[in-house]
Order: structure tokens, then sequence, then C-alpha cells
């Protein structure tokens, strides 16, 4: 009897190694044969073409593990670190120098600070170093067929992906990206590509995938178009009374001012007026909580990315950049 039971509990609890989910290919797939009707009805390649695309696509699981775990789910403490080594610092500084006449035009067209711009390229592909090694359109695919949410934007991107390889003349069954579709230097998502990147060297292509160029003003542009106007980014609050968490997170927002978080035991380290709009952002520090208050150019740099992690894993790289930079460029 004891025997049984210990084999059965054994049962229940060892872990047997997981199977590859086994797919049918993407033509048979309903969704995917209105898809390649829609788009060859409207001139988004001819059906053959299309089918031929989605006949040699793959199924990747692992970006959909990839998507119920990103790197923005961890704490402050652990995910900072990985975007403000020193070796990443270097880097940057050697990227800035080397396109310094860039980022200054940069700036001076779309008022977005050059720190900020190479901060973004940093934190999304170390300089343009890792761009990423999915297949798009397998990643997109698989994300718009077979994820269990957000399957309609990521059809949608699919869409501006195709269309993107047609106005390029792109092969989209040889281009690499993020897990999520996202390419090149700045990795935008096709549909930021299509509407916000730029042309900024002037040579009548918008090559985001090699020209650095190019990258640096799309995402000055990207940041204009999103907000971003001359002011400050975030402060460090100090706490001054006991009522400093009763604000709740802002869901990445400005919804409350200085006055009122003074009120509440909050304020920022640096002189601010009363009525400015602020929102709240916590992180998990290494030591214990830190409150911040992010102003509206915080919340434009979340616009690339919806996470808070994210936009001050920007703003601390930037302000690295700039303090190891040997002379203004």
């Amino acid at each position: 009897m004891l025997k049984h039971l210990l084999c059965t509990l054994l049962s229940l609890t060892c872990h047997h190694p997981a199977q590859a989910q086994e797919h049918q290919p993407f033509t048979a797939y309903q969704e995917v044969q209105a898809l390649i009707a829609q788009s060859a009805a409207q001139g988004l390649y001819d059906q053959p073409t299309l089918t031929a695309l989605f006949a040699q696509a793959h199924h990747l699981d692992g970006v959909l593990a990839a998507m119920q775990h990103p790197a923005e789910a961890l704490t402050w403490a652990d995910y900072g670190p990985r975007f403000l080594d020193a070796d990443r610092v270097a880097a940057g500084v050697a990227f800035w120098q080397a396109h310094a006449a860039t980022l200054r035009r940069a700036e001076k067209a779309y008022g977005v600070p050059a720190a900020v711009i190479v901060a973004i390229l940093g934190v999304e592909t170390r300089y343009g170093q890792r761009t990423g090694q999915y297949k798009v359109f397998d990643a997109l695919s698989t994300l718009a067929f077979d994820a269990p949410h957000r399957t309609r934007y990521f059809r949608q991107e699919l869409l501006h992906f195709l269309t993107l390889c047609q106005q390029q003349k792109l092969d989209p069954a040889s281009l690499t990206g993020s897990y999520a579709g996202a390419m090149g230097y700045p990795q935008f998502m096709p549909s930021a590509w299509l509407s916000l990147a730029v042309d900024f060297d002037g040579d009548g292509r918008i090559d985001l995938l090699h020209d650095a160029d190019d990258a640096i003003g799309s995402i000055a542009h990207y940041l204009q178009v999103k907000g971003w106007r001359p002011g400050p980014v975030i402060d460090r609050a100090d706490i001054t009374g006991q009522d400093y968490d009763a604000h709740p997170d802002t869901n990445l927002e400005t919804s409350t001012t200085i006055g009122a978080l003074r009120a509440t035991g909050l304020q920022p380290q640096v002189a601010v007026p009363d009525t400015t709009p602020v929102g709240v952002v916590r992180l998990q520090g290494q030591a214990g909580r830190e409150f911040w208050l992010a102003y509206e150019n915080f919340y434009v740099i979340t616009r690339y990315n919806h996470s808070a992690l994210y936009a001050m894993a920007v703003w601390q790289l930037s302000q690295k950049l700039t303090a190891a930079l040997p002379s203004t460029p």
C-alpha cells in the first residue's frame, strides 16, 4: 500500500521532458487562408507567393514562451544592471563619438537629446550589434495565429511587414529580428517603420537594418511625434510624510501634480513648480523601494516600450553616457 502511494505521488510530482507541440502548416489555418485571399485581392503580393511564404513558415514555440516571460517582468534590481554595465556605457560613448554629427543634426531637427537617442539604441540592440535572430515572418505568424493574446495586433503587424517588404524590396522570408517582430538598429515594429521612420541620410531609402543615420533620425522623429518636449524626464523623490505611498501607480501617465504629492509626503529633490503634471513610479531596487516622480517625457519613452523599467533603463543609461563622454562631440 505504501509502495503504491509513493509511486502515485512520484508520478504526480516528477517533471517529464516537455514535448514540442506539433502544428499543422500555417496554410491549413482558416485565418491564414482568409488573410492570403484578402491580401492578394488588395494587391499585397499574389496568392501563390503568399501561399508559398506561409507554407515555408515555421511555428516558433520559443516566441510564445518569450512573450510569457519578458524581461520587463523582473524587478528593477534585476532588470537595471542588464543595461547599465560599464561595457555598454563604453560602447555607447564610442557610438556617440562615431556618429556625433548625425546626433547633433537629429537633436536640432527633432528636439530629442542625443544621449536619449543613443541610450535607446544601447538598450534595444547594444548600438546595432544585437538585432535579433528570429525570422520575422515566422515570429509574426506565430503570434498572429498561435498566441493566446493580442492576435489582432500581431496580424496587423504581419500585414504591415508584408507591405514594408514590398515597398522596400526586401525578402520577407529572410529578415530577422526580435521574438516580437521588431527589426533593425532601433527595433521598430513594421507599423512604426512604415509610419515614423525617416530617410535621415537622404539616400532615397529608409534602411533601419544597416544604416545608423536612418536609425538615429527615426528614433528622434518617433519620440517627437509621441510628444517629446524640452523639459525634465524623471526625478528621485524624497519621503517627507507618512502617506508617501498613498498615491497609486499611474499606469504610465501623468495623473497628478507635484503639489498634490507634496501633501502626501513625496517631493522632488530639485525645485519644481507645484502645478507641474507628474506621475509616481515605484521601483523595487537593491535597497528596497525607490520612489520617482515622472514627467511627461518619461512617459513618452514608454511609448517606445510600454514599461517603466524600460524607460528608467533608457534614462539612467543616457545619464551614464553623458557623464562618460570625454567632451561634447
